[in-house]
Formats: C-alpha cells, structure tokens, sequence
C-alpha cells in the first residue's frame, strides 16, 4: 500500500465534494469513510500505517502515536479540523520527519465562484432582478411598463422599469472601479471588461502585468478611485492592511447612484457608513457578505432587506463544487507525479 485517503464526516460540513474529487484524482488508493461518531485517532483507521507514503486525511484526529507509525510517509495533506487552516504543530513534527506536507498558499480554489457571484450581483444589482422577481409573485404592477402620468426621461415606459437613482442597464459603458485584482478581483475586472465597461483598480500589491490581464486601468491613489465610480467593487480579503480600507471619508465619497458590490469580506467597508446612506437611497448595494454586526445573513428584521436598491445573498459566493473540486485539484497537484501501482 502507498497512497491513501481517509475523510471524517466533519470535514464535509464544510467541503462536501472535496474528497470524492481526490478519490477521482487518486483511483487506486485506499480509501476510508469513518462514521460521524467514530473518533478513532488516524493510525487506528489505517489498516496498515507503516506502509502509507502519500497520504491526504481529512477531519481525522492525528496522535504523537500516529506520527511515529507513519514511519514511510513521504507526502501528505493532514486537515485535522474543517480545512480552513492546519495544524501549524502538527505540519512542524511531520516536515521533522522530512515528510513534504502540502496546503493551500491562497484561496484561489474559489476565485472563479465567487467572481462570478460578484457579477451575478452586478447585473442584479442593475436590473433589480430579485427584487421585481419577488413583486410579480403578488403584483402585476411591475409588468405594467404602459407611461405613468407624462411621459419623460427617466421615466416608466414601453419595457422599460430602470430606477434613474441608481446605476441600471448594462454593464457597458458603466465606470467600474475596484479595489484588489487578485484572485477574484483580476476574473471580475475580466468580466466587466469583456461586457463593456469602462474599468479601473487599485491595489498596491499587484504587479503591472496582473491589470493588463485583468483588463483594469490601474490607479494609484485610493481616493482618486472612487469619485466618479458607477460600479464600486471592493474584493479583497480581509486582513491587517485591508480590514478597514475603505472608512467612512471614502464612503462619502462615492457618488449618488453608485452600485456598491460586496462579495469578498464587508469588514474592509465601513458598515455603518455604507449602511446610511444605502437607507437614505443614495447608494444601491449588492452583497453577498456582511459585517460581523449584525451578521450573516442579514436578520429579518433588518431594515435592509426588501429593499429597492438592496440585493442580498447569504454568504454563498464561494460554496460551489466547482469550488470544492478546485480545493481537491489544486493540492493534489502538489504532490510528485507517480505511477499508482
């Protein structure tokens, strides 16, 4: 026996597909599912543990005893948690052993997810999708497109609904400007910029190649960003530099009208800003995530909800088997290329 996969039913709480996709990558593996209950310890669940030289366990509680009777391993994926982070101890003692243990550098296995969410709330955002798709459930009004009084700019007519508060139509044409052209912001700013619009991004952090690709106009100065946006897309992730970023001077100054598009982290906006002026109709938002107050999803009592200019999702950008799949594919592809035998 050389390679072998075990998975513990909490680590699919988290990422359901995950390990179906490596038991796909690795076909002539060993395998082994335990039970919810079964708190067997990773040397116990292998039935010969000595014989193990790639290994990838998901959920299993690892012992100092296991680490000793893995005495062949050579590589290894170890998540003994819901695979957000490893065990740091756990990976020391086992590269101790000189055993290469594999893990994720980023979280590019949901770039392509949750851009596309992004994009998704965009367009929502614009043509106010959820919101006329809720109406017409109780109210033919919103399919009453005929001249409202006198007919004018801006006005309801012939198919024609767009709210002139706000940004609305298409995404050509629109000014985008964001924040982070990593790995979600570079597809969405691919995106916007393959439908038409008008793009431009800030991150001190990227390199000049990485806005050719995006197709993103590259800006300097946070502040000069903002001032003209239709579109405004903070995606990034949160940490020390980024949590924070765009503080209430920033908020303010955005345009009446802007779309505001949440769908990486909220902690990087200033909530309570963003949150006044979206209740006094001068920003439109579109999000998929929220602050740590009052959390995620929004409660129903939450002035937000059923908004005009407010489009909500319940964190769920990220959580797609394209996702998962990509979680599998992209650590297995750190291990050496070998021959199953």
């Amino acid at each position: 026996m050389h390679d072998y996969l075990v998975v513990h039913p909490r680590f699919e709480r988290h990422w359901p597909g995950a390990a179906e996709r490596f038991r796909e990558l690795w076909p002539d593996a060993g395998f082994e599912r335990v039970d919810l209950d079964d708190n067997r310890v990773l040397s116990e669940v292998l039935p010969d543990p000595g014989g193990v030289t790639r290994l990838v366990s998901l959920g299993v509680p690892v012992s100092d005893t296991c680490i000793e009777r893995l005495n062949a391993l050579d590589e290894a994926v170890v998540y003994t948690d819901s695979a957000y982070t490893a065990d740091e101890d756990l990976v020391e003692r086992l590269e101790a052993r000189d055993v290469s243990v594999y893990h994720h550098e980023s979280e590019g296995f949901w770039g392509q997810s949750v851009a596309e969410c992004a994009l998704a709330l965009t367009l929502c955002g614009l043509r106010r999708i959820p919101q006329l798709h809720g109406r017409i459930q109780d109210d033919q009004e919103p399919w009453d497109y005929e001249p409202d009084g006198v007919p004018g700019p801006g006005k309801r007519a012939h198919q024609f609904g767009d709210d002139p508060r706000f940004a609305n139509g298409t995404v050509a044409r629109k000014r985008v400007r964001q924040v982070g052209v990593g790995n979600i912001g570079s597809r969405y700013a691919s995106f916007v910029d393959a439908l038409g619009a008008d793009v431009a991004a800030y991150d001190p952090y990227a390199d000049e190649p990485c806005f050719h690709r995006a197709g993103a106009r590259r800006e300097h100065r946070l502040e000069d960003l903002l001032t003209d946006a239709d579109i405004f897309a903070p995606l990034v992730p949160p940490n020390e530099e980024t949590v924070g970023l765009i503080d209430a001077d920033l908020v303010n100054r955005l345009p009446e009208g802007c779309l505001v598009v949440l769908a990486t982290r909220a902690r990087i906006v200033d909530g309570d800003a963003l949150r006044e002026r979206v209740l006094a109709d001068e920003l439109a938002l579109a999000a998929d995530v929220w602050d740590e107050n009052p959390g995620e999803p929004l409660p129903l009592d939450d002035p937000l909800l059923g908004r005009h200019n407010v489009v909500h999702t319940p964190h769920v950008a990220g959580r797609t088997k394209h996702a998962n799949d990509r979680w599998a594919e992209m650590l297995a592809a750190k291990f050496k290329r070998r021959d199953h035998q």
